[in-house]
């Protein structure tokens, strides 16, 4: 990519020669900002929309259209999972955080998930192998160094997924995102059918255990501690479940008769000036007329995420501002195709 180097907006220059750029870096977008701790402070508590970056801010500028308002609003009714298909970066796994946030429903328990996905995992993981570790410790070994007080606590070892906790009996429902479900093995969405149908499983390590064992404190795939009694846990309100898809496979009627189905279309011209109102700010907007208009032109032809589009007028009106030859080249670099260069 030939042109003029514009020496003041860039911080790597590929010189080879070390320096204190970095420094200059200005305040990165909404939506790439980290919370974590340098050590030299206590944490917080979140902003109960999740930890993934920016989800606050992306729960905030995200604007539904009204089709996709009308399904929402059903499954929330009929207490059914949300399918949501959609092309990449139309906002499919943002719904879910939006849904949290404006309904204060607390922290988003997320599932990504990949072929190697199962329920059980989902559900709950028992780390069998480590308390039968710690049993064989505290039984001591042959000289007796270690005093025998008993077989550990089984709810030590034992912690629900973002499946488990959703369905947990709690006063106002949670959300769970089911992400890229498409990626899973063929029999999962099968899997799911009961599930989604009874609202309730059971943990059998749990169930098994004697009456004076029971109930058994358990964490949650959020952090906090629950007890399930007898090892069964049972929905009072059916989580607000939003299962992702790419489009790239079908499921079986069964499972979609379980579901509403959404698809979300790229935003429109207005659309996407609301979004990036909401995300950089009005002044950003302003700046941005040909940025979009370069951006609609180039999305006819091509699969372009909303994203893109947010990152190229980032650069273009944020901190150390590109020269407007540079920002013509950024418009081809940041708006390629999602599938790759022609």
């Amino acid at each position: 990519m030939n042109g003029t180097i514009d020496h003041a907006w860039q911080i790597y220059r590929g010189t080879g020669e070390p320096h204190d750029g970095i420094d200059r870096l200005p305040p990165p977008p909404p939506w790439r900002r980290f919370d974590g701790s340098d050590g030299t402070e206590p944490l917080e508590v979140g902003d109960g929309v999740g930890n993934r970056p920016g989800a606050l801010d992306r729960a905030r500028a995200y604007r539904p259209a009204p089709d996709v308002l009308d399904t929402v609003n059903a499954a929330i009714y009929l207490r059914r999972p949300l399918l949501v298909t959609g092309k990449p970066g139309v906002g499919k796994s943002t719904l879910a955080y939006s849904l949290a946030y404006e309904l204060n429903l607390g922290p988003v328990l997320t599932w990504p998930i990949t072929s190697r996905s199962k329920l059980e995992d989902a559900l709950y993981r028992y780390d069998a192998i480590g308390r039968l570790q710690e049993a064989n410790l505290r039984r001591g070994g042959r000289d007796g160094e270690v005093p025998d007080v008993g077989v550990p606590d089984i709810g030590r070892y034992l912690r629900l997924g973002p499946l488990g906790t959703a369905l947990l009996p709690w006063r106002r429902p949670r959300v769970l995102l089911v992400d890229e479900l498409d990626k899973s093995d063929i029999d999962l969405p099968n899997d799911l059918l009961n599930i989604f149908e009874e609202g309730e499983y059971d943990i059998p390590e749990l169930t098994r255990l004697p009456d004076d064992q029971q109930p058994v404190t358990v964490r949650t795939h959020d952090g906090q501690q629950v007890q399930v009694d007898h090892g069964r846990v049972h929905c009072r309100a059916f989580p607000v479940v939003v299962i992702t898809n790419n489009g790239e496979r079908e499921f079986p009627p069964a499972f979609l008769r379980r579901c509403l189905s959404l698809y979300i279309q790229p935003p429109a011209a207005d659309k996407l000036r609301d979004i990036v109102a909401a995300q950089l700010g009005a002044d950003a907007l302003a700046a941005s007329d040909r940025l979009i208009d370069a951006f609609l032109a180039a999305r006819d032809s091509a699969d372009l995420s909303t994203d893109q589009l947010l990152n190229l007028i980032f650069l273009a009106t944020s901190g150390r501002q590109p020269s407007p030859e540079l920002r013509d080249r950024l418009v081809s670099v940041l708006l390629r195709p999602l599938g790759g260069v022609p």
